[in-house]
């Protein structure tokens, strides 16, 4: 059958696929729009193996907080460019699976995408539809779901950080407190809530640094031992969130700017994904 450009513009607004693309689509699938569309994924689909080698390194973070303030989504899709990385569709793009997650609260990537996107595609099978395209390798990087009594998102300036946090409580100026301490976190980058987070791997590797620092300082063995656990304490002071200086009041734990706010107040999960 004859293809006229009113069909090709047609499934090009359908698909935002090349005008070139949408005609050779219709063609082949002698007219008929749902064939040329599943035709335009297929060519997703080969587009994706070959250039399942390539770095995707560019890309957004979003976080972003359910309505009622007790549940979060942290996600980041990555891409091969900046160009496309920065493009309103594809932000767009990324916006639309937050958006999905928080309806949902997938548990994991993977049942992220097999979700429904919409009534023609599963999330999935939307982000090899979006490779065939764009042309770029797409990768959902990363995806974290946090619950909490208050939780708070932040989004750094350019998308390519983003942290979300959950609280023990919620009170009314909370979005605020909130969104310091997400700040905080996007910062510091922070590698537990307190030291009973931190992981006996790294305990132990921190205690043998500053022990090999201290014998090699001329110290005896017996004080490098306690020498390598005074530094241990002062990387826990620097590493993990509550005991960090608040960067806002130097003169301030973030546990006793917490603790300030509202007694007991305290942090008791967080995310932190950054494309860098």
């Amino acid at each position: 059958m004859a293809i006229t450009a009113s069909d090709v513009n047609k499934l090009r607004q359908q698909t935002g696929a090349g005008m070139m693309d949408c005609k050779n689509a219709l063609v082949e699938a002698n007219g008929d729009f749902e064939a040329a569309i599943d035709i335009l994924r297929k060519k997703g689909q080969k587009i994706a193996a070959k250039r399942g080698d390539n770095d995707a390194k560019e890309g957004i973070i979003l976080a972003q907080a359910s309505a009622d303030g007790q549940s979060g989504i942290i996600l980041g899709l990555n891409c091969e460019t900046d160009f496309v990385a920065k493009n309103e569709g594809y932000i767009a793009l990324v916006q639309s699976l937050v958006d999905i997650a928080l309806a949902h609260k997938p548990d994991t990537a993977a049942a992220l995408k097999a979700l429904r996107y919409d009534d023609r595609l599963t999330v999935d099978e939307k982000i090899t539809e979006q490779i065939g395209l764009i042309g770029e390798k797409l990768e959902l990087s990363n995806y974290a779901v946090v619950d909490a009594s208050k939780v708070v998102a932040y989004n750094h300036p350019g998308n390519q950080l983003a942290t979300l946090v959950g609280f023990s409580a919620d009170s009314s100026d909370m979005d605020e407190v909130g969104r310091q301490v997400a700040m905080q976190v996007a910062a510091m980058n922070p590698i537990a809530i307190d030291k009973s987070g931190v992981d006996e791997r790294t305990i132990e590797r921190e205690l043998e640094i500053g022990k090999e620092l201290a014998i090699q300082e001329g110290k005896p063995a017996e004080m490098a031992e306690k020498i390598s656990q005074g530094r241990l304490n002062k990387f826990f002071k620097e590493n993990t969130l509550l005991s960090q200086q608040f960067i806002r009041d130097d003169k301030l734990t973030v546990e006793q700017f917490l603790e300030n706010t509202a007694s007991g107040l305290t942090v008791t999960e967080f995310k932190r994904f950054s494309l860098s």
